[in-house]
């Protein structure tokens, strides 16, 4: 066999041979390139599907035949307790996770299962309420007309009733005005807040305060420091005076609640070259928790009913300004409203 082909290689023309393995030589160089070339789109396409799936705004997993996790972007990887809790029986459904709603759908391609979670917890949220809302406007318009009949009659038997008597009629008044402030933060967190500018005297403001105060339920010696000027500010007074009330309300409720027997309450004002700022501190207890203060409903008092800091937040936002919490270490707030374009500056 050796002989045969030592003959037949005798045989052949070394040009021939030459040509035939330059020929061989020059087609791998060809397949090589075009293996590389092949490799170069995989390598783009599959960067290009991971780019797909880490630019989708929700969690993704990618299944093989298995089940086994094929590809997931960043969102998904923060999620592993998440991927646990899902199931592949249903297309779409919705998954409690810890403090979470999330929105589960599911695909089937050809040997590959496709599972996305979105985050539906704001959404739950603002539907749970519009739900309350809608409910607790409702009974608000069935309890103010009774409401309101009690109070007429309440304030004709303040003028018959006998001089001993007057602190209860007093305090069925205070129990009234309670319920009304209750029924109107309620009604305007339903329909929603306006506001109505027109100038008026920053010490007005101060006028109505102590006017509420003397409405609001306390029973520890508080000192009031209210600090409204004679300056002109374009404003709706009737909100501004429902903001203050409710922070003032609030330092009330906070001061009850702490161990010593009298507070204080302050509030102080300046003005600048672009905004008007009001500072609100008191000796009460502190915030239990900043980051639920301005949400709906949710309230840390007995008293509360979580929508004073939610309309004050509105209001102010209404007037083009903010309120945020003091950063140097009281207990307080600075509301902020920039100034009218019709303002004096001093």
């Amino acid at each position: 066999m050796a002989s045969e082909l030592e003959h037949l290689v005798k045989d052949m023309d070394s040009q021939s041979v030459l040509e035939n393995l330059q020929n061989l030589i020059d087609q791998t160089f060809v397949i090589e390139k075009e293996y590389e070339s092949l490799k170069d789109d995989y390598d783009h396409l599959q960067a290009t599907i991971e780019n797909v799936v880490e630019a989708q705004p929700n969690a993704m997993w990618v299944l093989d035949k298995d089940n086994q996790i094929f590809l997931q972007n960043d969102k998904a990887k923060a999620l592993p307790e998440l991927f646990k809790e899902l199931h592949l029986h249903e297309s779409e459904y919705e998954v409690n996770f810890e403090e979470g709603s999330y929105l589960i759908k599911m695909n089937q391609i050809p040997e590959k299962t496709i599972l996305s979670a979105t985050d539906i917890t704001e959404q739950k949220r603002k539907e749970s309420l519009a739900t309350m809302g809608q409910m607790a406007a409702h009974l608000s318009h069935e309890i103010r007309n009774p409401i309101g009949s009690i109070a007429l009659l309440t304030s004709s038997l303040l003028k018959r009733v006998k001089t001993e008597n007057k602190p209860v009629v007093f305090e069925i008044q205070k129990a009234i005005f309670r319920i009304e402030r209750i029924i109107n933060a309620t009604l305007m967190f339903s329909k929603g807040v306006a506001a109505t500018k027109q100038s008026f005297q920053l010490s007005d403001i101060s006028e109505a305060l102590d006017s509420a105060v003397s409405y609001y339920s306390f029973t520890k010696a508080i000192d009031f420091d209210f600090d409204f000027p004679q300056t002109l500010i374009e404003a709706d007074k009737e909100l501004l005076v429902m903001v203050f009330s409710n922070f003032v309300f609030n330092a009330i409720d906070a001061i009850e609640e702490d161990d010593l027997e009298e507070g204080s309450v302050q509030i102080r004002y300046r003005k600048d070259a672009r905004e008007h700022h009001f500072t609100i501190i008191d000796s009460g207890v502190p915030i239990e928790n900043p980051k639920e203060l301005f949400e709906a409903f949710k309230s840390t008092k007995e008293k509360g009913n979580g929508l004073g800091l939610v309309l004050s937040k509105q209001i102010i936002a209404c007037h083009d300004g903010t309120i945020a919490l003091l950063e140097d270490g009281n207990k307080g707030f600075i509301i902020t409203i920039p100034l009218a374009d019709k303002e004096p500056l001093s």
